[in-house]
């Protein structure tokens, strides 16, 4: 039998940091969160078993409990006590917001301990001053939040288009393991490596590639910049962190909250140095096939796919903040393989690799308009 607590009403504003992994707070709900957490999200869980059976909760906090990782843990503990029946999200905090230090969109939510709900509504504005024409609908709950799936992400569509790249992505069966594709985190952490990372290509050295490396369809090495050294040594210290020189797709993992484009990827190929290694930075992702080698065609595909608007639409229904995971991309469904690879054979035939020409063959090919 489920237990309630005593109060009718919860009202918060929580605040708003990061936990490490061994904080008192972090351990002592460890049935609760997992790995790096935020302290609201501890403030949620423990008010969730706080309320009266017909009580309400309601709390204003970033949204990035809605997707990844660290999150997982809390939000399959928060759905089992608790359903959202109203979430309104603020797409900029620069003018209610602008005191706090928090890159990411903030949602207020409206929870309940009562029963399961049928419907939930969602409602959007750019921040307090256009309240009053807010965008709202009401969707059924499991196109929000599907509370019996595992990862239990939290999806806010703001308009028709967000619903119909939702229901595309829906439609879609395909993803990276099911290819043979994975994707992981650049191995090279540049302040442990520091001794061994150098400016110039001499002696015994591999390229190394940073996140400003990599720009919407292109790799640009070497670049100058002060500080970040486009080759690191190849020597007994650092062969774990060095990887084989062959085809990947990289992709940034971090973005500026104002950034147009969430998703940045550049396709990578093993001719474009002569190099046994080559390097990938700790701040970005790539996706690569193990033991073989990603064709092509796919690497363009794939490529191509993450810088288009659709998949970056797609990517914002669940994501508000600068951080772009392996885990969240790894989740990410994908039209069929053959469908990658025919967008991949089409660039490379055209040999065209503007943005607008990459963006508006894939929006074309999946009939979603233009912006």
């Amino acid at each position: 039998m489920t237990e309630y607590g005593n109060y009718d009403y919860i009202i918060s504003n929580p605040p708003y940091f990061k936990l490490a992994k061994n904080d008192i707070h972090t351990v002592s709900c460890s049935n609760i969160v997992d790995g790096q957490t935020n302290i609201y999200a501890l403030f949620m869980a423990i008010c969730s078993r706080l309320l009266q059976k017909d009580g309400q909760m309601i709390f204003i906090t970033p949204r990035s409990f809605a997707s990844g990782r660290y999150f997982q843990s809390f939000r399959n503990y928060l759905f089992r006590n608790v359903h959202l029946d109203l979430i309104h999200l603020f797409n900029t905090r620069k003018d209610t917001f602008s005191k706090d230090d928090v890159l990411q969109e903030l949602v207020i939510m409206r929870m309940h301990p009562a029963g399961e709900i049928s419907n939930i509504t969602v409602s959007f504005s750019q921040g307090v001053g256009d309240l009053d024409n807010s965008y709202r609908k009401e969707y059924p709950a499991s196109n929000i939040v599907d509370v019996s799936s595992s990862g239990k992400i939290v999806y806010l569509p703001v308009d028709k288009r967000d619903e119909e790249i939702l229901n595309l992505f829906r439609s879609w069966d395909g993803n990276m393991e099911k290819y043979g594709i994975k994707i992981s985190t650049g191995p090279v952490v540049a302040f442990r490596a520091a001794s061994n990372i150098v400016e110039e290509q001499s002696g015994d050295v591999v390229p190394l590639y940073w996140l400003h490396n990599v720009v919407k369809m292109l790799c640009d090495h070497p670049i100058n910049k002060k500080g970040k050294g486009q080759y690191i040594k190849n020597i007994p210290e650092t062969k774990s962190v060095l990887l084989p020189n062959k085809n990947y797709v990289l992709l940034r993992r971090f973005s500026s909250k104002d950034d147009s484009s969430r998703l940045v990827a550049a396709p990578y190929f093993g001719n474009m140095s002569q190099y046994e290694y080559v390097g990938f930075e700790n701040k970005l992702n790539y996706v690569y096939r193990p033991k073989a080698h990603l064709r092509r065609d796919e690497v363009m595909g794939l490529a191509a796919l993450f810088d288009s608007d659709l998949f970056d639409a797609y990517f914002r229904t669940f994501n508000g903040n600068i951080n772009v995971s392996a885990t969240e991309l790894r989740m990410m469904p994908l039209p069929p393989i053959q469908t990658i690879q025919e967008i991949g054979r089409k660039i490379i035939l055209r040999n065209n690799y503007s943005i607008d020409y990459i963006n508006n063959l894939v929006l074309d090919y999946f009939n979603i308009k233009q912006l």
